[in-house]
């Protein structure tokens, strides 16, 4: 069984989802892949159900009303708009955060789940992890989750802790 199957199978028509999803993402503009799904596409992957995009704020109302059409559900957040399939387990997040506007204008192509995507640079997704690890809005859970994801970048890309903050950098050194 292919990593795409074991995928489709797990997320309940996931990798399906994604494909459609990305096919609506080229269709409405620049966009790129942020959060774990991109880091995996620059370290050895781990396991996600969740889909982190960011596309040009003036074209997302298009592209949510797009995917509201071909069945998607969506909720509006402040920061994000999350999106999903029915039945599936795929998790869709489209950041509304400004910071991240940026990004798909340095992405790269790459493959993920068996589609052509474009996914940030490697200074961008361990920028956007930063901002993530750093929020303390969000669940310790979670944090921690961007921190292991941080630090799987640095031990590939020792050039990326110079971005990082005191204390991962202290982590990393001790090895």
């Amino acid at each position: 069984m292919t990593a795409v199957e074991a995928y489709e199978l797990t997320a309940q028509g996931g990798s399906t989802d994604f494909a459609r999803l990305i096919a609506a993402c080229e269709s409405f503009g620049p966009y790129c892949l942020i959060g774990g799904l991109a880091v995996n596409c620059y370290v050895e992957p781990v396991y996600t159900l969740n889909a982190d995009l960011v596309v040009f704020a003036a074209s997302l109302p298009e592209l949510t009303a797009h995917l509201e059409e071909q069945g998607f559900k969506t909720e509006v957040h402040k920061h994000p708009v999350n999106v999903q399939a029915p039945g599936s387990e795929l998790r869709i997040q489209f950041t509304t955060d400004e910071r991240y506007q940026p990004f798909p204008a340095r992405s790269t192509d790459a493959n993920v789940l068996g589609v052509r995507v474009k996914v940030a640079c490697r200074e961008d997704v361990a920028q956007g992890k930063l901002w993530a690890y750093g929020d303390p809005q969000r669940r310790l859970s979670k944090r921690k989750k961007d921190e292991l994801d941080l630090i799987r970048l640095a031990e590939a890309y020792p050039e990326l802790k110079s971005l990082y903050p005191n204390e991962l950098r202290e982590q990393l050194d001790r090895g």
